[in-house]
């Protein structure tokens, strides 16, 4: 655990927070948004941690003064489970999906928030052609059942869209607790688009979902393989479907998923570059209580900021 903050501080929580591109474009971000004293600090933990040690980090970040709140990523179902009881607030979205991918602190509370939902709508409106499922009929195909890909299920899936969603949405996982909490939040919503959930115990189980989706689906790698473990969720093997959209929530490591899809030739690959934009930027305007616009001159002057010391 760090030494309490000495100066407004937002905490990272990841898996492998050193090697992120934030560490080099937050000092950035700070001085054009005004917020020249704020500090980033990061605090790894391993992949499902113990329960105790998500408690010890939240309970840490509570009691700092100077510590404002906090950016999730990689832990956010797993931190949410283990520290339910730990938040004076929850927000809606933090209720429904059962994941937090934001702390912050409003008048002596700790409040959770998820913010995926709307970070990873944004980047999904950036990468997306113009009434893409309305126009195709395809499927998304989401590979891991964690707080991202729980996010987007949630944003294709709105009645809001009418009829510009996935003719089905699959989501797969290693994890038949996970999936069967995705199953879960999607009968309380009771939408309208089918909902199928597949535990692959392997990639070859992942290849066999791909196979038999059709053109133009859309194909998320939400399982952390490529940055917090090595490799792709998908075999060698596997055969994306003719002008699929195949998006890498990671934008740094291996990106082994991206080049298979490079690969196929016929496959729009989309890394998570846009989706950390929106991710981080939507935090710091939480956390530090500042209007951060999502599109237009500032959003761009932070977006020109963050490509210049891209890795």
């Amino acid at each position: 655990m760090p030494a309490p903050a000495g100066a407004p501080t937002l905490y990272f929580i990841g898996v492998s927070t050193a090697r992120s591109s934030i560490r080099t474009v937050f000092p950035q971000w700070a001085a054009r948004l005004g917020l020249r004293e704020a500090r980033l600090e990061g605090i790894d933990l391993p992949l499902h941690a113990p329960r105790e040690h998500y408690r010890d980090v939240v309970d840490f970040i509570a009691a700092d003064p100077l510590g404002l709140g906090a950016l999730v990523t990689t832990h956010k179902i797993d931190l949410f489970r283990a520290c339910r009881d730990r938040f004076d607030v929850v927000d809606p979205l933090a209720q429904l999906t059962g994941e937090v991918s934001c702390l912050s602190k409003r008048g002596g509370q700790l409040v959770c928030h998820a913010k995926d939902p709307v970070s990873s709508g944004l980047a999904l409106q950036a990468l997306l052609p113009p009434r893409h499922f309305e126009r195709t009929g395809a499927e998304a195909f989401l590979i891991g059942a964690g707080g991202s890909a729980t996010a987007i299920s949630w944003y294709l899936t709105r009645p809001h869209h009418g009829a510009d969603r996935p003719s089905r949405v699959i989501v797969s996982d290693r994890d038949p607790e996970r999936l069967q909490s995705l199953r879960a939040l999607h009968a309380r919503l009771a939408g309208d688009v089918p909902i199928e959930t597949v535990h692959a115990t392997g990639a070859t189980d992942n290849d066999d979902v791909l196979a038999g989706l059709s053109p133009g689906a859309l194909v998320v790698n939400a399982s952390g393989l490529g940055k917090d473990a090595p490799g792709s969720p998908l075999s060698a093997a596997a055969r994306f479907p003719r002008s699929a959209i195949a998006w890498d929530l990671n934008y740094r490591g291996e990106l082994v998923f991206l080049e298979q899809a490079r690969a196929a030739g016929h496959v729009q690959a989309v890394d998570g570059w846009v989706y950390f934009l929106h991710g981080w930027t939507r935090v710091i305007a939480e956390v530090f209580d500042i209007d951060i616009p999502t599109s237009g001159p500032q959003f761009e002057a932070l977006e020109e900021i963050a490509a210049g010391t891209r890795r």
